[in-house]
Formats: C-alpha cells, sequence, structure tokens
C-alpha cells in the first residue's frame, strides 16, 4: 500500500513568488530561479565586499553581502551556481573574482520560504567596474578592512542601517 502524500496548495503567484498552504503552514516559492548565491568577497588586501541597499520589505538599508539569483536568466535556467556568484558580484560590486569556491549551503528563512542559499567564497579580486546593480537596484560598494569590520558596522547600525546576519555566518568561514 502507498501511503498518499499531502498536495500543495497555490494560493497566489506574483511575479516573482508563489504562496502555497501545505499541512496548514504557509510558504512562499521563488518563481524563476534554481537558488542564491551569496558571496564572501575578500581583497588582497584583506578587505570584505559589502553592499548597501535599501529593502522595500523591511523598510530600511541593510548592510549585505554580495548576492543574487541563479538561473534567473533567460536560456541559463542551469546556470552553475560558481558562475552566477562571478555574474552577480560583477553586476553588483564591479570585482571580478579569479577564485570562487563553494562554503555552504542551506535555508535562510526555512519557515518562510523553500529557498536554499549557496554561500560561496569569491578570492583573487580585480576591480573592473563600477558596481551598483542592474537599471532596478542602487546599491553602494564597500571594501571594509576585516580589522575594523566590528567598528564600521557598528557604525552602520548606528546611522540605521540593518546587518544581514550573514554576514558574521560568513566570517565563520575566515577564521
Amino acid at each position: 500500500m502507498t501511503e498518499e502524500r499531502p498536495r500543495k496548495k497555490s494560493l497566489h503567484q506574483g511575479r516573482f513568488l508563489e504562496m502555497f498552504e501545505l499541512e496548514g503552514w504557509e510558504y512562499v516559492d521563488r518563481i524563476g530561479s534554481s537558488g542564491v548565491v551569496v558571496i564572501l568577497a575578500v581583497t588582497d588586501a584583506n578587505e570584505l565586499v559589502l553592499v548597501e541597499q535599501h529593502r522595500i520589505p523591511v523598510g530600511s538599508r541593510v548592510i549585505e553581502l554580495p548576492a543574487g539569483l541563479a538561473g534567473d536568466l533567460p536560456d541559463a535556467e542551469d546556470e552553475d551556481f560558481k558562475e552566477a556568484a562571478r555574474r552577480e558580484l560583477l553586476e553588483e560590486t564591479g570585482y571580478e573574482a579569479e577564485n570562487i569556491k563553494f562554503l555552504c549551503e542551506g535555508p535562510p528563512t526555512a519557515g518562510l520560504t523553500s529557498e536554499i542559499q549557496t554561500l560561496l567564497r569569491a578570492t583573487g579580486l580585480r576591480k573592473t567596474g563600477p558596481g551598483g546593480g542592474d537599471e532596478s537596484e542602487d546599491i553602494t560598494v564597500h571594501a571594509i578592512a576585516l580589522e575594523e569590520l566590528d567598528t564600521w558596522l557598528a557604525s552602520a547600525a548606528k546611522r540605521g542601517c540593518l546587518i544581514d546576519p550573514k554576514i558574521y555566518a560568513g566570517l565563520y568561514f575566515l577564521r
């Protein structure tokens, strides 16, 4: 006898997200991507590359590691995550990476979304462009010396920025 698995029910579909209900639990799936890449980019001068941008859902500027979607471009649904990381790093920060290394992956908010984020380390960086994101983004790029990072993040928080905890998780891999 085969046990029948519960079926998820679609509650709403927007341009970027679809909301589902399964066994009384509501959650969202991202539409049109295969995952999210988060980049721990460290320059040869031992600076951590961060981005700052206004995030509408939290109504604030947020300091984050560079990140973006994989497999979200037409005809690139099977995009390699390392290539997605290279593309997003260049687009958001203007840095090209000689080396990209997988660090870990996991759910950022397992109670809300099925999304899995992949953390990758980028080294051998060269600044080749301005960064700042695409036409829909307003990104400020920061390259902060690792020995000054704690003070810098505290200062950013004092001026009203939210600090993404993935920064602190990423620092684990720099020990």
